[in-house]
């Protein structure tokens, strides 16, 4: 019966980790380049140039800029400059028609003089840290299935330590060039190394999501009226109707400094102000999340916005909604300084290469009985193309996203989303590729391709924005040179792999509709007239 159930585990395992897998690592790869988003932005808004880090300065001089540009608008919203983002970001409401939402209109300004940063238009590392649970899909579809897929990867990581029963002691075994064995020793020795991180990772995002996907509590005490459960949640966030009374709104600066004083040493990041110019005006400060792992978006200090007093501090927490709270922040790292979050990248690193390590297994091991005939059936093609084209591929596109970035015209129409299109043209075109060219061959050609764009990329940005460069790197800042060493890692490494897929005859994509050749029949067929037929 024990045999039978780590059987039953095994097959678990196998099965959710190929049918989810491609999705898996695309989930992964972007959510571990989410912890550089910061970082990843700025390298596609080389324009914004780098401060000295002054909060109140900094308030003063966007509350002077939107007074000017946004006095009609029902609020807004400012974004503080701080050690990893050197822009001071504006965002206001437009009112519009009664029971819609309004449009936004955001602003990105020189955190010294207040002036508005003609920067490039690119989403940056917003684009990956969104699709990482969003996947490009329309509200909530690419949620629910980020969501189903971190199920099903919680179950595969709890199946897979019931049927490794020596998943520790293999830990410490690794055979190189052993073919399928040296595989499985690779994906044991990161699964184990990495385990707490994995284990972690996807059942916190199950925890984010989990007011999605187990509504029913909220149902029962609010029936469909979800806002209201989110109001009582997060009172900070609640919109305050205004009174139609013109009154001027209080220094900005001023309330941060009374702020400082009921939490000394606290950084704030982001301030919101309900209908400015009116009497019914309030300001909420939002902390920045690196002072505390418990990330709690409704944790806010409510000012009035006309005497500048303090209305109402953060509500405190419950126990379960602290430990929801940590568990949100442990997820999304905001509070890692560093070194904790180059940990957060290697883990995130090694999760996606666990993932990519069993798909390419699965396949190494279904295609070996298959190597003497010199058919392989269309199923494992089909498996051998998305492995190709969700990996590799995925790679291409990531770097066609920074490649676009740096090539379009700083002036040209909506550039942003081009970037996001050529991302998906690159992998589509990776998959075709894929398909047309026999397995290690594609693989080798793929690495090659991903190694040239990666390697190229710092000297790219030397080429179209040496003088960013430079100036970074006078002010002290590294951002820029530490993501072109990166991508130049990256290149290096891809191109490690690239010559490790020798050229080799293709497998041929068996014909359901041919008769079978007899055994001395498949043995005579050569390399040379199997590559013959498969052009």
């Amino acid at each position: 019966m024990r045999e039978g159930f780590r059987q039953t585990m095994a097959w678990l395992h196998t099965w959710i980790g190929l049918v989810f897998g491609w999705l898996l690592f695309a989930i992964f790869l972007t959510g571990t380049m989410s912890y550089f988003k910061t970082e990843i932005t700025r390298w596609t808004q080389p324009e914004i140039p780098v401060r000295a880090l002054n909060s109140q300065a900094s308030a003063e001089l966007a509350q002077a800029y939107l007074q000017q540009n946004a006095m009609g608008a029902s609020r807004w919203f400012i974004n503080l400059p701080d050690e990893r983002d050197p822009k001071l970001g504006v965002m206001w409401q437009v009112p519009s028609q009664p029971g819609q939402r309004g449009t936004f209109v955001q602003k990105n300004l020189d955190a010294q003089t207040g002036t508005e940063v003609q920067a490039r238009d690119s989403r940056g590392g917003e684009f990956f840290y969104r699709f990482h649970f969003q996947l490009q899909m329309p509200h909530p579809w690419g949620r629910w299935l980020a969501t189903a897929a971190a199920m099903l990867m919680f179950i595969t990581l709890i199946s897979g330590i019931i049927t490794h029963k020596k998943i520790f002691k293999e830990f410490f075994t690794f055979r190189p060039r052993k073919g399928q064995r040296s595989w499985l020793d690779g994906h044991n020795a990161i699964g184990v190394l990495a385990l707490p991180f994995h284990l972690m990772i996807t059942y916190s995002s199950l925890v984010i999501f989990m007011s999605m996907v187990m509504p029913a509590s909220i149902v029962a005490s609010y029936g469909n009226d979800t806002q209201a459960f989110f109001a009582d949640l997060f009172p900070a966030n609640a919109n305050v109707k205004p009174a139609g009374t013109p009154a001027p709104l209080a220094s900005l600066p001023d309330i941060l400094k009374l702020a400082d004083q009921q939490a000394p040493g606290g950084h704030i990041g982001r301030l919101t102000v309900n209908n400015p110019g009116d009497a019914n005006a309030t300001v909420v400060l939002f902390p920045s999340g690196v002072d505390s792992i418990v990330h709690d978006p409704g944790a806010g200090l409510t000012f009035n916005g006309v005497t500048g007093a303090l209305q109402s501090a953060a509500v405190e927490r419950s126990v379960p909604l602290l430990i929801s709270g940590g568990f949100y922040g442990l997820h999304l790292g905001h509070f890692a300084g560093p070194l904790l979050r180059w940990m957060y990248f290697i883990f995130g690193i090694a999760s996606t290469a666990m993932i990519g390590t069993g798909l390419v297994m699965w396949l190494k091991k279904r295609r070996v009985k298959h190597e003497k005939t010199g058919v392989l059936p269309f199923e494992l093609r089909l498996v051998e193309v998305l492995n190709i084209a969700g990996m590799g591929g995925l790679m291409i596109a990531v770097a066609s996203f920074f490649w676009t970035n740096r090539l379009l015209p700083v002036s040209f129409p909506g550039r942003g989303g081009w970037e996001i299109n050529m991302f998906f043209i690159a992998w589509g075109l990776t998959l075709l590729h894929a398909a047309l060219r026999s397995g290690r061959n594609a693989w080798r050609e793929q690495l090659a391709l991903g190694a040239l764009l990666y390697a190229g990329l710092p000297l790219l940005d030397i080429v179209t924005s040496g003088r960013y460069l430079l100036d970074s790197l006078a002010h002290g800042d590294w951002v820029l040179l530490g993501f072109d060493l990166t991508a130049l890692a990256t290149g290096l490494f891809l191109a490690w792999a690239a010559r490790k897929f020798r050229p080799v005859a293709p497998l041929l994509v068996a014909d359901e509709t041919a008769p079978p050749l007899k055994h001395r029949e498949r043995q005579s067929v050569d390399a040379t007239q199997l590559e013959g037929e498969a052009r």
